[in-house]
C-alpha cells in the first residue's frame, strides 16, 4: 500500500499554519491590529487638535495623514514580525528539522510569506475598515462610495507595502546568520527609504533648479517603495488633478502605480528564493 504524499498546497498551508500559530502565540496579530487601529482612530478623530479645534477632518486630510504615518509604521511592523523568519530558525536549530520533512525550500518560503503577509494584511485591512465605518457613522460629511474607495485603496497599498518589507526582511534574514546584524541592516534600509532617500532627491531637484529630466525623477521614485505608496494614495484622492500637474510621477494612473508597487514583492520573492536555495545549512 503506497503512502500518498501531501500536495504542495497542503505543505505550504501546513507551514503557513505553523507560522500563524507562532504569530498568535506571540500576540503579533493583536499587537499589529491595535497599533494600526490606534493610529487610524487618533488621526481621524483627534488629528484636528493641533489647529485648536476638535472636529473630524475631511476625507482627503485623513487619507493624507494616514499614508504619511503609515510610511514609517508599516515597514517597522513588517520588519519586527519577519526579521527572524530564517535566522531565528537557524539559531533555534529548527530549520534543519523543517527541511528534514517532505517539503522543499520554495514551499517553506511560500508558507512563511503567506502567514506573515496574511497577518499584516488582515490587521491593516481590519483597522482601516473599522476606521472608515466609524467615520461614516459619526460624520454626515462622509459619503459611502468615496470613503470606501479611499480606504480600500489605502488598505490595499498598505498591505503591498507591508508584504514588500516582510520579503525584504526575509532576504536580509537569509544573508546574515545573526539576529543583531539582520535587525540593524533592516533598520538602516528603513531609515534610508523612509527618510534619507526623499531628502537626497529633493536636494538634487533644488540644487539644479528643477533641470532634472522627468524620466530620471520618475525612475528615482520608482526605486523606492515608500514613494510609490505615497503616490498611490495621493493620486487616489486627488480628484481635481492639481497634483498631477505639479509632480511627474503622479501623472500616471493609480492602477499603473499599484502595478509598479506589486513589482517589488515579485522581485524580492525571486531574490529570497534564490538565496534560500543556495544557502548552506
Amino acid at each position: 500500500m503506497s503512502v500518498q504524499l501531501p500536495s504542495r498546497l497542503g505543505l505550504i498551508a501546513t507551514v503557513a499554519r505553523k507560522e500563524l500559530m507562532d504569530c498568535i502565540r506571540n500576540r503579533w496579530l493583536l499587537v499589529i491590529f491595535c497599533l494600526f487601529t490606534l493610529m487610524s482612530l487618533s488621526v481621524s478623530f483627534t488629528g484636528s487638535v493641533v489647529t485648536g479645534s476638535l472636529a473630524i477632518p475631511p476625507l482627503n486630510s485623513v487619507i493624507t495623514s494616514l499614508s504619511t504615518l503609515s510610511v514609517f509604521i508599516i515597514p517597522l511592523a513588517a520588519i519586527m514580525l519577519s526579521y527572524d523568519a530564517f535566522v531565528g530558525e537557524e539559531e533555534a536549530g529548527t530549520m534543519l528539522l523543517l527541511l528534514s520533512l517532505p517539503i522543499n525550500r520554495t514551499d517553506l518560503l511560500l508558507g512563511k510569506l503567506v502567514a506573515h503577509g496574511g497577518v499584516l494584511s488582515v490587521a491593516i485591512m481590519q483597522s482601516f475598515m473599522l476606521c472608515a465605518g466609524l467615520l461614516l457613522a459619526f460624520s454626515d460629511s462622509y459619503q459611502l462610495a468615496p470613503t470606501f474607495t479611499a480606504f480600500a485603496m489605502l488598505a490595499l497599498s498598505s498591505s503591498l507595502l507591508a508584504i514588500t518589507y516582510s520579503l525584504m526582511s526575509f532576504v536580509v534574514s537569509l544573508i546574515f546568520t545573526e539576529k543583531a546584524k539582520v535587525i540593524a541592516s533592516l533598520l538602516i534600509i528603513w531609515f534610508c527609504f523612509a527618510m534619507i532617500y526623499d531628502l537626497v532627491l529633493l536636494t538634487l531637484l533644488v540644487a539644479d533648479a528643477g533641470a532634472m529630466s522627468q524620466w530620471l525623477v520618475n525612475v528615482m521614485m520608482l526605486l523606492n517603495p515608500t514613494d510609490l505608496y505615497r503616490a498611490i494614495n495621493l493620486v487616489n484622492i486627488d480628484t481635481s488633478g492639481s497634483l498631477m500637474q505639479r509632480l511627474p510621477l503622479f501623472n500616471w494612473h493609480v492602477g499603473v502605480l499599484v502595478g509598479m508597487l506589486l513589482v517589488w514583492p515579485i522581485v524580492l520573492s525571486g531574490i529570497a528564493k534564490r538565496l534560500f536555495n543556495r544557502k548552506a545549512l
